[in-house]
């Protein structure tokens, strides 16, 4: 049945926050909006709703899959279409009624005029790179006198200035003149939320690229966007409430609860604005394009011998060593090149830590192969050292792999040094945990006066690391400084403390003779030890052992050790659960037991003794079979993480 469509029926809803009469104006009033991508597909189809009646509306793109986080138009359906065509359709769809003029070309000096022609009301929907085009609108909506409303996603929030004929001009505000083309980018995004409410959340800086002229961005943004942008329409075309309007500005953002006043009365010319442009250009524009794309991966993965690669690499290790390279065969086959690091990590006792690395990595084969349709056979050649195991590994595509659930987590999977809720592992959780071990092992969770016990071991244990000369050697080389990712160590802002602990760590490490200094004179160690291990070890939901059947003693038993821990740290992710491993108490033990001297420093052996005494009673019978220790909780995945190698993530193809 067709159904006529009926305006006052349509907008009758609207009534009771806008009188019958100011429906009827609203009616009458034409908006320009240019750009129908993140926000202005968004700003076009809400103003529709409220009953707009006419529309200028530009834009000379079309609809990527790379639209479908945020843009209102953007669908499989629409990708290659143009996206003024679908936003166009879209709106006539809820008032057929609407008088559109449509530039398909976009709006340059051309035809600014027209596209301003007959105009109340502009709405800003262009690119933010759009910049010179831009300051050309908002400069003839000025000459016009016509008010142009702007309101910028930013994260989870929307930051709003408004330009009226008789207030601070755009160009006035933001201070472009004389600064170089980045430049204008860095004041055009710091004059537009001065409150910045949005920088505290941000967690990877480095997908705000300049240069290639593209950021992150969030539906939520936008969408709460086109809410400011239809409350601003209303107020100016109504002439109704209050207009804040530039230099004051809103900024509400709603990850952080919080709206905040703005208010530049030089805008960017300010002294304190200047400061904050020359301080911002420093850290954003200084920073190389090779660091920016420092995180991207460089190849494309084609064969499924490289994609199952690329999954399975992001298997734990040490200190993030990844003691492994790959060698590609053919499409379906390569070779597995391992080492281990016990030449130069004290950690690494006859090779073992690595080892447990290895099978995490075997595991990981055997998840990624899954996720792609095939089952992965990984042999061990018998003729090479235990100090450089090689395996051959073989993937079969079937139609009868069932995809595991822990394959997907791979690349999720992370370490949190931070303190966790206290909020204990509910039965549900402990069960599923136990579910995924393989036969021979089992858990054991320590809580309550346990979890206290071993949080006291681990704040022992630290200072045996951390006053070790053999240790400070591995500690010098693993953190790599100022970073927040890093693709073979552990990156500063990863490691667990606080700004002020990390700069005296980092001075201190510089040498020996000043961590000695620095341990003797400053307690050095409290900090790191209280921020690292005590009051995390007292704020999680407990720490937990994996316990072999049999105290392990070959290589295949650290293979299997290590395919168990990863099984059960995936699944620990894939309930929402944080991890960070506590390996040194099980290792300095093990040398305790097997009677082989660690260090030159009696008082740190003394002390390790100690430690090894207090872990022997923690764990009883099972001190000598435990093969992973950590700590689990409830907790948010950390922003700083490490990552993995790439460049040198294959050896030289076999011809």
């Amino acid at each position: 049945m067709a159904i006529e469509f009926d305006y006052t029926r349509a907008f009758s809803r609207n009534i009771g926050w806008f009188t019958e009469v100011e429906q009827r104006v609203l009616r009458t009033k034409r908006v320009a909006i240019a750009g129908m991508g993140g926000v202005g597909g968004s700003h076009t189809l809400t103003l529709t709703r409220l009953g707009i009646g006419a529309f200028n509306l530009s834009d000379f793109d079309s609809f990527e899959v790379e639209n479908f986080n945020r843009q209102a138009g953007a669908r499989m359906s629409t990708v290659g279409e143009s996206k003024l065509a679908s936003i166009a359709a879209m709106a006539t769809d809820i008032n057929p009624e609407l008088d559109l003029k449509l530039f398909e070309q976009g709006v340059d000096a051309d035809n600014i005029d027209a596209f301003l022609d007959g105009v109340d009301l502009y709405v800003d929907g262009l690119d933010f790179f759009a910049l010179p085009i831009r300051r050309r609108m908002f400069a003839a909506c000025r000459a016009k006198g016509i008010p142009a409303v702007t309101v910028a996603p930013l994260g989870m929030g929307a930051a709003l200035l408004n330009f009226t004929p008789d207030g601070m001009s755009f160009d006035d505000y933001f201070q472009f003149n004389g600064a170089s083309e980045d430049e204008q980018y860095l004041r055009f995004f710091l004059g537009l939320a001065p409150a910045g409410l949005h920088a505290q959340y941000l967690v990877d800086p480095t997908k705000i690229d300049l240069e290639a002229r593209k950021g992150p961005s969030t539906a939520i943004g936008c969408e709460l966007c086109a809410g400011v942008a239809g409350a601003q329409a209303v107020k100016l075309l109504l002439k109704r409430g209050k207009v804040v309007a530039a230099p004051r500005g809103l900024h509400f953002d709603a990850y952080r609860n919080r709206l905040a006043h703005s208010w530049l009365p030089w805008g960017n010319a300010g002294p304190l604005r200047r400061l904050i442009i020359r301080l911002a250009a420093k850290k954003m524009l200084g920073r190389r394009r090779s660091d920016i794309e420092a995180s991207a991966t460089p190849y494309e993965p084609a064969t499924l011998a490289e994609r199952v690669i690329d999954l399975a690499r992001w298997a734990p290790s040490g200190d993030n060593t990844q003691p492994w390279r790959f060698q590609l065969q053919n499409p379906t086959e390569f070779t597995l090149l391992c080492s281990d690091t016990r030449d130069w990590v004290v950690y690494d006792l006859d090779g073992r830590a690595s080892q447990l690395a290895v099978g995490a990595l075997v595991e990981s084969i055997h998840l990624a192969a899954s996720a792609y349709g095939a089952v992965a056979t990984v042999t061990f050649r018998s003729d090479q050292p235990e100090e450089s195991p090689v395996a051959d590994v073989v993937l079969v595509p079937t139609d009868d792999v069932v995809k595991d659930p822990l394959a997907d987590f791979l690349p999720v999977r992370t370490v949190q040094r931070r303190a966790m809720r206290r909020r204990p592992l509910t039965a549900d959780e402990k069960h599923a945990l136990q579910g995924v071990l393989l036969p021979g092992y089992r858990l054991r969770f320590f809580t309550g006066d346990e979890r206290t016990s071993a949080a006291k071991l681990m704040y022992m244990n630290a200072k045996v690391r951390l006053t070790m000369p053999e240790a400070y050697q591995v500690h010098k080389h693993i953190i790599e400084w100022g970073t927040q990712f890093s693709d073979d160590r552990i990156p500063e802002q990863a490691v667990g403390v606080d700004p002020v602990t990390a700069k005296l760590m980092k001075w201190a490490m510089s040498s020996w003779e000043r961590v000695r200094f620095f341990n003797r004179y400053m307690l050095g160690t409290i900090p790191p030890r209280v921020q690292l291990d005590l009051i995390p070890g007292l704020m999680c939901a407990a720490h937990y052992a994996i316990v072999a059947d049999n105290e392990p003693e070959t290589l295949e038993d650290y293979l299997n050790a290590g395919r168990v821990t990863q099984r059960v740290w995936l699944k620990a992710t894939q309930l929402g659960l944080s991890v960070q491993p506590e390996m040194t108490p099980l290792i300095f033990a093990r040398y305790l037991r097997q009677g082989v001297e660690f260090t030159a420093d009696s008082q740190v052996a003394s002390l390790a003794r100690s430690c090894s005494q207090r872990y022997q009673a923690l764990l009883g019978a099972d001190a000598a079979r435990a093969v992973f220790m950590g700590r689990i909780g409830d907790g948010p995945a950390p922003y700083s993480r490490s990552l993995r190698k790439r460049e040198a993530l294959f050896v030289e193809e076999t011809e």
